[in-house]
């Protein structure tokens, strides 16, 4: 956005405002032991319940 020309960078400033806010995974960690251990549960029942047509 380097090219704009200042008044059209401005205006754009005005009408969306700030970048947007930077935001982190709450559960950088892969979340609790019980959390994990649900998940890998369902992706065991999705591969196990996948159809022939899908390899």
């Amino acid at each position: 956005m380097t090219d704009l020309p200042d008044s059209v960078r401005r205006r754009l400033a005005e009408v969306f405002g700030d970048d947007a806010p930077t935001t982190r995974d709450e559960r950088a960690d892969g979340g609790s032991a019980s959390e994990r251990e649900d998940a890998d549960d369902r992706e065991r029942h999705l591969r196990e319940d996948r159809p022939p047509h899908h390899g």
